[in-house]
């Protein structure tokens, strides 16, 4: 029964997301709400309380008077929408009631989606705007009560029903059921396959391969723990069979996912909420992030290749491999290619990203059926594929849906205390106005306040806190957004809470800690990026062409020199001096002044081209003995 209602909520809420990404929104408290009502819903039908104990009955009672409870909320603003935006009505004792229940539901599904540490922080925001008047010091704001708590979080479009939960139910939703939709219709397999043949016969063969998946999954999941979920149960138990170690497969699966969380186009649903936030175009926030992107995957795949040597790690067998006829097929290719080209062809059109992704789903569906009636695929098989896809669709928008109504919950109370306003000027008053120092304080908060947090949640947590603190100080409001964008999402791979170092630790059956040291290692660019965009704003677009392309030179150098300090790359013969060697190139290469920076791009090209010579003589060498 529970799995029918499952199934059928889906299904009426991929209906939803389907026809007004075709059709256009509805009126904006009635379309937050009613997609918040079917997140709810869903929500407490994918995560039942007691599923499976003996005190069950008890844990539906709690579901059901919730899901009532919040659906009943949601409704009475859907009703009352023309009301709450033209007379601001008072705060009765009814709409706290509702909104008490509909804050509890909401928390209730995060915590069981996402964990603890989400909802006990929104608890702690709620907590601060009705008791914050009884701290000293600078923390102490004049103090809020229920009814004006109320009135913000629930009759407003400031609150619940602000602008993240509508980001949340048009643009992101589209996405995910894009997304989900690509992936179960062949999409996830052909992306698998795709990447073993791209970097299966090199050295390290198997660990190139995750790098390549998750980066391709990347393009439309967006989430850490989405791609080690996805392709680390491909990916590592393929390392452990070749003899990698279990930890340092688990490592590169971690790491190489995380770079979904900043790849272009979804960088985790926060290039939605960013473009908003900025008031700029999507398209500029996915333009800017994709030179950082490429620079964190080219530092992790080149990182991999040298520890691949070094470590003697094996190649994938040939006979492991699909074959390229195999990959290419059309009936494999075409629906991937005609639903991006749909996806992309809205965007460059001009057309809301929303209908953008329907076209792409459009595209998809309409190219995946030829092919199915073409090669006689059961019906059964095409409902079974689209009722998994729409499944996994709704579990996601559980997540984000719920995610975001807390998120925007959160930031109407720091909104409302001034307390984002206070710290960002804490921090300047500490550091002063060195950027460097400042940003180094930014980056650490950053990285407290992102663990165990989603990267969208995250994201939008010390976007609203910290990134002021960066553009008092004169930086670029994209530059400041990005660094503690980045900032944020590297908590997934640092300890002592690192989301995606779990599940790879879990899938390899090996220690977290020795998981997480792999991860830092091979991602260790990802903390220095950020500081080389607050150095080179020209990395994310801002600038001329020969701006951008000297940025982009120097920073490849940069990365270059520090992934082969990190992948112990042979070049004299001693591990010490050639380490040193490449942090001077390192180093010079990205200094402001023309002739330190030629030398160190020049050194790096030369030191390289002579050590790659000297292998490949060996190698011929070894050939003819």
């Amino acid at each position: 029964m529970r799995q029918k209602s499952l199934m059928l909520v889906a299904l009426v809420l991929g209906g939803f997301i389907l026809y007004t990404s075709a059709t256009g929104p509805f009126e904006s408290l009635v379309h937050r709400s009613v997609f918040l009502a079917l997140v709810i819903g869903l929500g407490f039908l994918t995560y039942p309380l007691g599923d499976g104990k003996r005190w069950r009955p008890v844990g539906i009672a709690v579901d059901v008077t919730l899901a009532v409870g919040a659906i009943t909320a949601c409704g009475y603003v859907s009703l009352h929408a023309e009301e709450i935006l033209t007379t601001l009505p008072w705060a009765t004792t009814q709409n706290m009631l509702l909104v008490g229940v509909l804050v509890v539901a909401i928390l209730e599904v995060a915590r069981r989606a996402i964990g603890w540490v989400f909802p006990l922080i929104m608890l702690v925001g709620i907590a601060y705007a009705l008791f914050g008047d009884r701290i000293s010091g600078p923390l102490s704001h004049r103090g809020f009560d229920a009814a004006f708590v109320t009135e913000t979080l629930y009759l407003g479009d400031l609150g619940i029903w602000g602008m993240l939960l509508g980001v949340a139910a048009t643009t992101i939703a589209a996405f995910v059921l894009f997304g989900c939709l690509l992936l179960h219709s062949g999409g996830g397999q052909t992306f698998i396959d795709l990447s073993m043949r791209l970097g299966g016969r090199s050295r390290g063969g198997a660990a190139k391969i995750a790098t390549v998946a998750s980066s391709l999954f990347a393009m439309v999941s967006g989430s850490a723990v989405a791609n080690v979920a996805t392709t680390g149960n491909f990916t590592i138990p393929m390392m452990k069979r070749l003899k990698y170690p279990a930890a340092f497969a688990a490592g590169v699966e971690s790491v190489a996912s995380t770079g979904g969380q900043i790849a272009p186009p979804i960088l985790g649903a926060a290039a939605f909420i960013m473009a908003e936030i900025l008031g700029i175009s999507y398209v500029t926030i996915a333009l800017a992030a994709l030179l950082p992107a490429l620079l964190f995957y080219v530092a992790v795949f080149f990182t991999v290749h040298l520890v691949a040597i070094r470590e003697d790690l094996p190649l994938v067998p040939e006979e492991d491999l699909p074959s390229w006829s195999e990959v290419l097929q059309l009936r494999r290719i075409v629906p991937i290619i005609a639903s991006l080209g749909g996806l992309f062809g809205g965007v460059l059109n001009g057309y809301s990203i929303q209908y953008a992704a329907f076209l792409g789903v459009a595209l998809l569906l309409l190219s995946y059926g030829v092919f199915a009636i073409i090669d006689r695929t059961p019906p059964r098989k095409i409902a079974d594929m689209l009722l998994t896809g729409l499944q996994d669709a709704g579990k996601g928008m559980v997540i984000i849906g719920v995610l975001l109504a807390g998120a925007q919950i959160l930031v109407a109370m720091l909104n409302m205390t001034g307390i984002g306003v206070t710290l960002s000027t804490l921090v300047v008053n500490v550091a002063g106005e060195q950027m460097f120092l400042v940003a180094l304080i930014v980056a650490v908060i950053c990285m407290i306040m992102g663990m165990g947090i989603p990267t969208t949640a995250a994201y939008v947590l010390v976007a609203a806190v910290l990134a002021p603190a960066l553009t008092k100080i004169g930086v670029e409001p994209l530059v400041a957004h990005l660094f503690v964008f980045y900032f944020a999402t590297i908590s997934v791979i640092t300890p002592p809470v690192c989301i995606a170092v779990f599940v790879a630790a879990g899938i390899a059956q090996a220690g977290w800690l020795q998981v997480a040291g792999h991860a830092i290692r091979l991602g260790a660019t990802t903390y220095i990026i950020p500081f080389l965009i607050l150095a080179y704003p020209a990395l994310v677009g801002l600038g001329g062409a020969w701006d951008i392309t000297q940025a982009a030179i120097k920073a490849l150098a940069f990365v270059l020199a520090f992934a082969g300090v990190l992948g112990g790359a042979r070049l004299l013969g001693h591990r010490w001096l050639d380490a040193a060697l490449l942090c001077v190139i390192g180093v010079l290469s990205i200094l402001p002044m023309a002739l330190p920076s030629l030398v160190g791009i020049t050194g790096l090209i030369v030191l390289y081209g002579w050590s790659w010579q000297v292998a490949r003589c060996n190698k011929l060498q070894g050939a003819n003995i």
